[in-house]
């Protein structure tokens, strides 16, 4: 479980968090919504300790993020652009890298990354190097080097920009196979498609704020708008920055 508990950063002149408050349950996923420019990357960043709050906490599963940001980390799987793979390695040695930074002895890692390759049913691409890899074997790759230490939470940042269809649709068949398992998954979108057919809660966020929370049909049913597009532009006042 993520919690977030009146987070405030100020970057520049710019309130990129001003009181920041919402939870992301366990066996969930939790999407945070909102034009370009309303801190949905700023607060992501925070949450895995990347940028520090000027006032507020995260915590991870009980765990104070500022306080104890190893042993927070260590509940973590921070989904990176999959673009940015070691080429040059095969996802058993780049997962099993991963897995030894996160703490887990040799031993233990390459056990771990065995099981995660299997779990992701990557088995036939393991000892193969990541050059040449298909959009959706980067993917894999990128995915199961964020959840090779086991973690109950899993953050991503606009996963599918950049991606084809087919890249997209496996995506969302991992998250959905990760929140099965009782995963906290927090993801951050303006695209209100993904965040319809994925999220089980909502976060509407404008300006560093929640401006309203809720399951998609909630949303549309407070509204009383057809779609969660048409019900987001109602709650934010304008449809400036919204991508279709």
């Amino acid at each position: 479980m993520i919690s977030v508990n009146n987070l405030t950063k100020k970057i520049g002149d710019v309130n990129a968090l001003n009181g920041l408050n919402f939870s992301a349950q366990n066996g969930k996923i939790t999407g945070l919504l909102g034009p370009n420019g309303a801190g949905k990357t700023t607060c992501l960043r925070t949450v895995f300790g990347l940028l520090k709050a000027d006032s507020g906490n995260t915590e991870i599963d009980g765990i104070d993020v500022a306080k104890d940001p190893m042993q927070a980390k260590q509940q973590l799987g921070l989904f990176p652009d999959p673009c940015g793979l070691y080429e040059r390695l095969t996802p058993r040695e780049y997962v099993e890298f991963f897995a030894q930074l996160s703490g887990m002895s040799a031993t233990d890692a390459k056990t771990a990354t065995a099981d995660v390759l299997s779990k992701l049913q990557m088995d036939d691409i393991a000892d193969r190097r990541c050059q040449g890899f298909s959009q959706g074997q980067h993917m894999k790759t990128a995915l199961a080097q964020a959840i090779v230490h086991k973690p109950t939470n899993i953050i991503l940042d606009e996963p599918t920009r950049g991606l084809d269809v087919m890249s997209t649709r496996i995506l969302r068949d991992l998250l959905l196979l990760l929140k099965e398992q009782g995963h906290c998954v927090l993801f951050s979108s303006h695209v209100m498609q993904e965040v319809a057919a994925l999220c089980d809660h909502v976060v509407v966020m404008a300006k560093g704020k929640v401006v309203a929370e809720g399951s998609p049909e909630s949303l549309c049913e407070r509204t009383g708008k057809a779609t969660l597009e048409e019900a987001f532009i109602e709650l934010i006042g304008s449809d400036e920055g919204i991508a279709a």
